[in-house]
C-alpha cells in the first residue's frame, strides 16, 4: 500500500545548487582539505564596556557638570529617554550598504527532501527488494522526512530566537548608557550602574549561546541537504523566513474513522508482515499443540522460584516431547513479538499523540495569551513613563519581559510544528521519543524603579 507523507507547509529559499552536486567529483573537493577556506570569526556580540564615567574631584565642577545635565535632560519631555532619540537622530548616518542581489528562487520542502536524498541512497527502493526490504526502506525514509523537517523548524525558530536575543541586548545597552550618564551627572551611586551593567552582561551571554545554537541549528540543516560550502551556508541562513507558520486553529485527526492507535498501527509496514507472519504461524498449528504449549509454560511460570535478592531462576520447560516439536515454540515467538510490537506502536501512538495535542494548546496560547501580554505590559509602561508616572528603567524592564515573552511564543511554535513532524512519521512507520520542551529563556530583569 503506498503511503503518501504530508510534508509542512514551509518552505525556504535557497542558492541554485551546484552543477557538481551528487558527483563524485564534488564528494572528493568536499573531503579535500584545501577546499576549505579561512577561518569566520566567532558569532559574538560586540564586547561590553566596563569603564566608569569621569567624575570631578573639585566640587564646584561636579556641581556645574550636574546642573548642565540637568538642565540638557529637562528640555525633553521624557528626559534621559528622548536625549538619547535626540542625539541618535542627528548621528552621521552610516555608508550607504553596498545593493544586495535579488533573492533566489524558494525551494520548497518537497525540493530540498530531493535535494538530501543525493546523499541518502540507501533510501531508495529497487527492483529485486522483498517485502521486508522494503518496509526497512520505507521505515527509514520516513525517519530521514521527520530529520528534515525537524531540522528545517529548529533553523527557523533559533535564528528568530537569537534575532529577540539581539533586541534584548540592545536594550540592556541602553539602561547601561542612561546609567552611566546618570553617574557622570551625579544623579546615581556607582553601584547602581553596575547593576545596569550586570543585566547587559548577563544579556551578552544570552545573545552569544542564542547566536551559537542558531548557527548549529543551521549546520544540521545544511549537512542533510548536502551543503558543505560555508558561502553556501551562509546563502542558506540569509534566505530562511523570519518566523514559524501559526499552529492552526483545531488539530486535524488521523482520518475521519481511525482513531491515533488505528492509524499508527496501519502506518506500519513491519507490523503488517509481522502479523501476517503470525498468523500464518497460528493457523498452522495442529490442533491441540497451543493449548498443550500454553499447559507447559504456565505451569513453568507457577513452577518458578520467587527471586530472593542475590539470586534469580529464570523458568523450566520439562517436557521433551513438545520441546522437540518446532512450530509451538515458533508460534509462541511469534506472538511474543507481535503482542511487543503492537504494544509499544499503541503507546507510541497515544504519546505522540497526546504530544501533539499538547503542543498544539501550548502554541495557541503563547499567540493568544503570552505574546499579547507583553504587548499590552510595553504599551501601557510607556503610557505611564509619558505621564511622568513609572521611570524610564521600568519600560526597559517592560520591553526586555515583551522580548522573552515573543520568544516564548517562537519556542512553542517550534515545538508545535516539531511534534507535527514527529507524528506524521510515526504514521509512515518512524518510531517514536517524545521531545524535551525547550525552554525561551527568562530575560534578565531591573533593579528597583528609579526616577528619571
Amino acid at each position: 500500500m503506498k503511503h503518501r507523507l504530508r510534508l509542512l507547509p514551509l518552505c525556504v529559499a535557497l542558492s541554485a545548487t551546484p552543477l557538481l552536486a551528487g558527483t563524485p567529483a564534488e564528494a572528493l573537493r568536499a573531503a579535500d582539505p584545501g577546499e576549505a577556506p579561512a577561518a569566520l570569526p566567532p558569532p559574538l556580540p560586540d564586547l561590553q564596556r566596563l569603564d566608569a564615567p569621569p567624575t570631578d574631584a573639585d566640587l564646584a565642577q561636579a556641581l556645574a557638570r550636574w546642573r548642565e545635565a540637568n538642565r540638557r535632560v529637562a528640555e525633553f519631555p521624557r528626559g534621559h529617554m528622548d536625549l538619547l532619540r535626540w542625539e541618535a537622530a542627528r548621528a552621521p548616518a552610516p555608508a550607504p550598504a553596498p545593493p544586495t542581489p535579488a533573492p533566489a528562487k524558494p525551494l520548497t520542502l518537497a525540493e530540498a527532501l530531493n535535494m538530501s536524498l543525493r546523499e541518502r541512497p540507501d533510501l531508495f527502493t529497487h527492483t529485486g527488494m522483498n517485502p521486508l526490504e522494503r518496509a526497512r526502506v520505507r521505515v527509514a525514509f520516513a525517519g530521514h522526512v521527520r530529520a528534515l523537517q525537524q531540522a528545517w523548524i529548529d533553523a527557523v525558530a533559533l535564528r528568530a530566537s537569537a534575532q529577540l536575543s539581539a533586541d534584548v541586548l540592545d536594550t540592556a545597552r541602553t539602561g547601561t548608557e542612561l546609567g552611566r550618564r546618570m553617574v557622570q551627572a551625579g544623579n546615581w551611586p556607582h553601584a547602581r550602574l553596575l547593576q545596569e551593567q550586570r543585566i547587559e552582561a548577563e544579556a551578552w551571554r544570552a545573545q552569544g549561546d542564542a547566536t551559537l545554537a542558531a548557527q548549529a541549528a543551521l549546520e544540521r540543516l545544511a549537512a542533510l541537504l548536502g551543503l558543505w560550502r560555508a558561502a553556501e551556508v551562509r546563502a542558506l541562513s540569509e534566505r530562511l523566513p523570519d518566523a514559524l507558520p501559526a499552529p492552526p486553529e483545531r488539530m486535524t485527526p488521523p482520518a475521519p474513522d481511525a482513531s491515533p492507535e488505528a492509524a499508527a498501527l496501519r502506518g506500519d509496514p513491519s507490523l503488517a508482515i509481522e502479523r501476517d507472519q503470525a498468523e500464518r504461524m497460528f493457523t498452522g498449528l495442529p490442533e491441540g499443540r497451543w493449548d498443550a504449549w500454553a499447559r507447559e509454560r504456565d505451569a513453568a511460570l507457577e513452577a518458578m522460584p520467587a527471586p530472593d535478592g542475590s539470586t534469580a531462576t529464570p523458568p523450566h520447560l520439562g517436557d521433551l516431547r513438545l520441546l522437540r516439536e518446532q512450530r509451538p515454540m515458533q508460534a509462541e515467538e511469534h506472538r511474543a513479538r507481535l503482542l511487543r510490537m503492537a504494544s509499544e506502536r499503541r503507546a507510541m501512538a497515544r504519546l505522540a499523540w497526546s504530544q501533539l495535542a499538547v503542543r498544539h494548546a501550548q502554541a495557541r496560547h503563547a499567540d493568544q495569551v503570552i505574546a499579547p501580554l507583553g504587548d499590552e505590559l510595553q504599551q501601557d509602561m510607556q503610557r505611564r513613563v509619558n505621564g511622568m508616572l513609572e521611570s524610564t528603567w521600568t519600560l526597559l524592564a517592560s520591553a526586555r519581559e515583551r522580548s522573552a515573552g515573543l520568544r516564548t511564543a517562537v519556542m512553542a511554535r517550534r515545538d508545535y510544528w516539531r511534534a507535527q513532524a514527529a507524528w506524521q512519521a510515526l504514521l509512515a512507520g518512524d518510531g517514536f521519543a517524545i521531545d524535551a520542551p525547550s525552554g525561551a529563556g527568562d530575560a534578565p530583569t531591573s533593579g528597583a524603579s528609579t526616577p528619571h
